[in-house]
């Protein structure tokens, strides 16, 4: 059976009914439920539950799996991969959602897999660009709604063939992007139009070369907001994966906290469209308290969010990547000391940061 201590925490979490925008439903953390008081030791039979919660899930909402755009997958072991995509494409087998999956830490120590979601109900549009090869794996390179386009988890891949186009970091942040410019255009849109970015490195070692080459493309005046964690990826081959988030709205613009300024990092602390804003990633590092570090960075993310008229109150996604997951009860008591109740409950993960001494970096988005 599984902890109460940890466990009950995440089911807390987990379960409050998923916070929505007028356009998007958000789900978090679902994982496989306990069958006869066990659960099932195989990532396909892990799988196949964690997709039918989801499924639950969606129909709570009136929705199905036609519905959804976006889909994130942590996996304990990236040598689940395969059997993962096994299953997964049986409850995805057309209009594909576009996907990212990595290897993480989860909160619950008997999951194998955990995964979030974005589904819609209006009508999706499934971006193909007619230069870039379709995906070999059950995903979409892009899924379009309304003014808003999900991307894949976006690898260093040929885009006449697939394949992997291997090289160092930054040759393969280059051609990263240059295929994320391709589904952009394929959308109608161009890189100033990406609104907010994760990107997951295999190694953080590599945070510079990623930096300068991500640099080269995104608009310097006005980058997307960006979390950016060291995460496993799928094939040893790649070293970089990037998912976006663009809008075509016609507003956009950068968001500081008051007396802050934007660091030289090629990322804004917040970025507004004419509908949601996107918080980046932020961290409070200087203190070696977990519980101290969260306060600050809810400090500076409730900063940036006055700084567009908003409060805590309007959040509608929220992702918390701890680099600890046994932090993950300290988060969580001040998250709900914090935030006001009914808040989002959030996407948890345990992967290192970009810096030694931090703990928990977290990420939102608001609706204006």
């Amino acid at each position: 059976m599984l902890e109460p201590t940890l466990a009950g925490l995440l089911l807390a979490a987990a379960a409050s009914a998923p916070a929505q925008d007028a356009e998007f439903h958000y789900f978090r953390n679902i994982t496989a439920t306990v069958q006869q008081g066990q659960m099932p030791q195989s990532i396909e039979g892990q799988t196949r539950l964690a997709l039918e919660h989801l499924g639950r899930e969606l129909q709570s909402r009136n929705l199905d799996y036609r519905h959804v755009v976006s889909v994130n997958v942590f996996l304990k072991d990236a040598r689940h991969f395969q059997g993962m995509n096994e299953v997964y494409r049986t409850f995805f087998t057309e209009a594909q959602p576009a996907r990212a999956t990595v290897e993480a830490d989860l909160p619950d120590p008997e999951a194998l897999i955990q995964l979030s979601a974005v589904a819609a109900a209006a009508p999706k549009e499934i971006v193909r660009p007619r230069s870039l090869a379709a995906p070999a794996l059950p995903y979409s390179w892009g899924v379009k709604v309304g003014n808003t386009l999900f991307l894949a988890g976006v690898t260093s891949r040929d885009p006449n063939t697939y394949e992997p186009v291997t090289g160092d970091a930054g040759t393969q942040t280059r051609r990263i992007m240059q295929n994320i410019g391709l589904i952009l255009a394929e959308a109608g849109m161009s890189y100033r139009n990406l609104a907010t970015c994760r990107v997951f490195l295999d190694d953080p070692r590599d945070f510079g070369a990623m930096n300068q080459a991500y640099a080269e493309f995104v608009p310097a005046d006005a980058p997307p907001a960006r979390a950016t964690v060291r995460a496993s990826l799928m094939n040893p081959a790649f070293k970089v994966e990037i998912q976006c988030v663009a809008d075509a709205s016609a507003e956009r613009r950068v968001v500081i906290a008051e007396g802050r300024q934007r660091s030289r990092a090629p990322l804004s602390p917040g970025i507004a469209t004419a509908d949601r804003l996107y918080l980046s990633g932020m961290v409070g590092g200087g203190s070696s308290d977990v519980a101290e570090q969260t306060r600050t960075v809810l400090s500076n993310l409730e900063a940036t969010l006055k700084a567009a008229s908003l409060d805590f109150s309007r959040v509608v996604d929220t992702w918390i990547y701890l680099a600890d997951i046994r932090h993950w009860n300290a988060v969580k008591e001040q998250l709900d000391r914090i935030l006001p109740p009914g808040a989002a409950a959030g996407t948890v993960i345990g992967t290192p940061l970009m810096g030694a001494n931090l703990m928990v970096e977290i990420e939102m988005v608001a609706r204006r």
